[in-house]
């Protein structure tokens, strides 16, 4: 777990990007983060790993605890094929993650740079976002746009993107 860290603190301290850093039990859902006792833990969103149905094309997309994503909605929105969710398999080849720990941080282990990462536009709001920093014992809370850059620099597709504001049956 530490190694998986290491990368996302050594690239952070490399292109001069300012955090904090909150140490926690392993969390496997945002319902566990609700939990606990943090005072910034409307900062903290949720990260989903998708894929579509021939499982050619893989998305990470983040956005707001309290927002659901109709994936049928979604699919349309970004002209792809029917969108579910990936396994923890392809979790794990495709970003080196387990189950609970997703978070774009993830792209940095992304050799191939094939997956794209979708964010919500109405995070665009907020004066910092929280994701772990790719094992779920803790979360980095920074500015968007230096997780953005973060993204972008690693080299894997970015994109904001419109999701409702609380509708549809997945999550």
């Amino acid at each position: 777990m530490q190694e998986c860290r290491q990368v996302v603190f050594e690239k952070l301290k490399k292109a001069g990007i300012e955090y904090e850093l909150i140490e926690h039990p392993a969390m496997h859902t945002i319902e566990e983060m609700e939990a606990l006792e943090l005072n910034n833990k409307k900062e903290i969103n949720k990260n989903l790993f998708l894929r579509d149905d021939k499982k050619k094309r893989y998305l990470l997309l983040m956005l707001s605890q309290d927002k659901k994503v109709d994936l049928k909605e979604l699919s349309a929105k970004i002209n792809s094929r029917p969108l579910g969710f990936a396994s923890e398999a392809d979790l794990q080849t495709y970003l080196g993650l387990s189950k609970g720990a997703v978070t774009p941080f993830g792209v940095l282990n992304d050799e191939r740079r094939s997956v794209e990462v979708l964010i919500d536009k109405s995070l665009l709001r907020n004066q910092r976002v929280g994701v772990h920093p790719n094992d779920n014992t803790a979360t980095v809370f920074l500015k968007l746009k230096d997780l953005e850059r973060v993204i972008t620099e690693h080299g894997n597709r970015f994109e904001y993107i419109e999701i409702g504001a609380c509708y549809g049956t997945h999550d």
